[in-house]
């Protein structure tokens, strides 16, 4: 069994910080990086929550099943997931779901290899490519976690 000293059977001092032993910078860097990645999902899934008809409307023109239901689901988790990153509420877990809601995304919107304009493709393609970095982020937002300046890193000391 592992106790408060050790992660995964390792001592906690040789591990360094959540963000590879940088200290207070470091884990004001992996915050920043919570703020960026979640809040570009808090701010467009307010927006959607908000217009919640136009963005079923673009789900339905994209050929997604039952889309006024899809369009709640979508934006709530677009929102309250993008909320729970830049918070670090339940991190991994956060991660995890929007990892999955940023390839779900990237396949009914971005679908570049079905247009036949070529600047309509170039622009897709580029909004593809870039969708599969910010998947890349959630990737390690799920491996490392909220780091110390998170809810999840403050229960973690609270306990």
């Amino acid at each position: 069994m592992l106790d408060q000293t050790t992660r995964h059977g390792i001592p906690l001092s040789s591990q360094g910080s959540s963000a590879d032993g940088l200290g207070v910078g470091g884990d004001a860097i992996w915050l920043l990086a919570r703020l960026c990645i979640g809040g570009i999902f808090v701010h467009s899934g307010f927006g959607k929550l908000m217009a919640l008809s136009a963005f079923a409307a673009s789900l339905a023109k994209n050929g997604v099943p039952m889309a006024d239901v899809m369009a709640v689901i979508g934006a709530s988790v677009e929102f309250f997931g993008g909320l729970a990153i830049v918070l670090g509420i339940q991190t991994r877990y956060a991660a995890l779901l929007m990892a999955l809601f940023a390839i779900s995304a990237t396949l009914i919107s971005h679908r570049f290899w079905e247009l036949q304009d070529v600047a309509a493709r170039k622009q897709q393609s580029i909004h593809f490519a870039k969708n599969l970095a910010i998947f890349g982020a959630f990737l390690l937002l799920f491996v490392q976690g909220g780091g110390r300046f998170s809810f999840d890193g403050w229960w973690r000391r609270a306990k």
